[in-house]
């Protein structure tokens, strides 16, 4: 052989040696452990427009120096497994809400009993981390409040707050429905009355005959008071009249006494600001929660117009299933997860029972046949950092302890249709550990909980019975 034969042989070696190295290579990102800041920083994307038939409202992080609910009133933040505990408490109680059903999250459920839905909410309002501001009645009169996908009725703390509940400190001012001209209150005979029966949230009428209402939480709070509508104002003149919302006089728990005014709900049965909006929105909406709390993300009415090679064909899309039985809720079919850039190669049936998509609910669960594959994947490109205690839920964790950054494999999840999301990094590692628990069962469905959306514009068409996923979006 000659010598250029045998450096053409080498050559020859090394390239597919190379490419062998190159295709076992798994795909990293890096988490910034320490992004939080001090002031609120601009976001990544700017709200969008409401030209197109939309109208969006800047949404923040509850405890950030972005949250318009005072993040300097002294309210504390939640250790982390205090979180993780009340974000078991929520999926607990919405998981016991399907118990008995015999099939898909998309099917009807074996639950003999009328099934009721409230709004629940964990531990009172202590799940949800988001925040818009919005204007209520005439004139208009600032409210903060939090948004849940897991509930239908709005409501907001009213004037006047008789003893023994008197009105918990909030960052607004307290709205007064006799300072309003365009308020009223529903009376008993009212249709939208008649409505909270079938939901299992009216509770009966006044002694003026007016409609009232009671929102249940899962650790026995509550909040009641007149069913009411006034005009609602999101932004600039995009209003909506005759928004329907309980206005709260008397509220019972715990966590009643956090820095927020009420909560807007974002479910799909008929109280929904969703469903009220219907004729005007179509029926849709979609937000971006930002990847720290010292960003903002936005909440938009409508769906983005599609064509041009932007709107709606800017997103990954999948099928919405829905159960008739609970309607509040909204279900996307996971079919597999790739660690690294390569699949798990798990098989769809494992996630047969649907994955509940949830902006109240923080960590995603998975069935356990699921996660363990995860898991065992996400440890084996993690070998470089020592294991750490479990968190709460959370048992896949690592001692990071003096870094600043960390290199991560990629975690994305696959949807039925071909959509692919894959996760930001601050979607895939929160507190140290791997951002995904199991569920009790096989059997139970899964939960796409708020972690896992951060950075991207979540598309809820309910209308069209579509889920889209834009990344980069805040």
């Amino acid at each position: 052989m000659t010598s250029v034969s045998l450096v053409l042989l080498l050559l020859l070696c090394s390239y597919h040696s190379f490419v062998a190295r190159a295709g076992n290579e798994q795909s990293y990102k890096v988490l910034d452990l320490n992004p939080s800041r001090a002031v609120c920083s601009e976001p990544n994307a700017t709200i969008p427009s409401s030209s197109d038939g939309t109208s969006s409202v800047t949404l923040s992080h509850r405890y950030g120096p972005c949250s318009p609910a005072d993040p300097n009133s002294g309210e504390k933040r939640p250790t982390h497994e205090e979180l993780l505990r009340r974000d078991q408490l929520r999926a607990d109680y919405i998981r016991r809400k399907f118990s008995g059903r015999n099939g898909t999250a998309a099917g009807e459920d074996g639950q003999s009993s009328k099934v009721s839905v409230p709004t629940t909410l964990g531990s009172s309002l202590d799940t949800l981390e988001y925040v818009i501001s919005v204007g209520l009645g005439s004139p208009a009169v600032t409210q903060r409040v939090v948004i849940d996908t897991g509930s239908d009725v709005s409501w907001v703390q009213c004037e006047p707050c008789p003893a023994p509940w008197p009105c918990h400190a909030h960052a607004g001012a307290l709205f007064d429905p006799a300072a309003s001209s365009t308020y009223a209150a529903f009376n008993c005979s009212a249709a939208a009355c008649a409505q909270l029966g079938d939901s299992g949230e009216a509770n009966g009428c006044d002694a003026k005959s007016r409609c009232q209402y009671i929102v249940k939480y899962g650790d026995g709070s509550n909040t009641t008071g007149t069913y009411s509508s006034d005009v609602l104002t999101l932004s600039g003149s995009d209003v909506v009249r005759g928004f329907q919302f309980g206005c709260s006089h008397a509220e019972l728990g715990a966590g009643m006494d956090d820095k927020t005014d009420g909560l807007i709900g974002l479910g799909g049965d008929a109280q929904s600001l969703v469903s009220q909006t219907a004729a005007r929105y179509g029926k849709s909406f979609s937000y971006c929660l930002p990847a720290t709390p010292a960003s903002s993300g936005f909440l938009t009415l409508g769906a983005p117009a599609s064509g041009g090679g932007g709107g709606a064909s800017r997103f990954a899309t999948t099928p919405m299933l829905r159960s008739k039985k609970v309607p509040t809720y909204y279900f996307a079919a996971l079919e597999d997860i790739a660690v690294g850039g390569k699949k798990l190669g798990l098989s769809p049936s494992v996630f047969a029972a649907g994955s509940l998509v949830d902006s109240g609910t923080v960590i995603t669960r998975l069935p356990p046949a699921a996660y363990a594959a995860l898991s065992s994947a996400f440890r084996a490109g993690m070998t470089r950092y020592a294991r750490a205690e479990p968190l709460g839920i959370l048992d896949t964790c690592f001692n990071f302890t003096g870094l600043d950054k960390v290199s991560i494999p990629t975690v994305a999840l696959v949807f039925a249709g071909g959509a692919v999301v894959d996760l930001d990094a601050h979607g895939i590692v929160s507190g140290g550990c791997l951002a995904f628990a199991p569920t009790r069962d096989d059997k139970a469905f899964g939960t796409i909980g708020n972690v896992q959306q951060r950075t991207f514009e979540v598309l809820y068409d309910v209308g069209g019975g579509v889920f889209g996923f834009r990344a980069g979006a805040c």
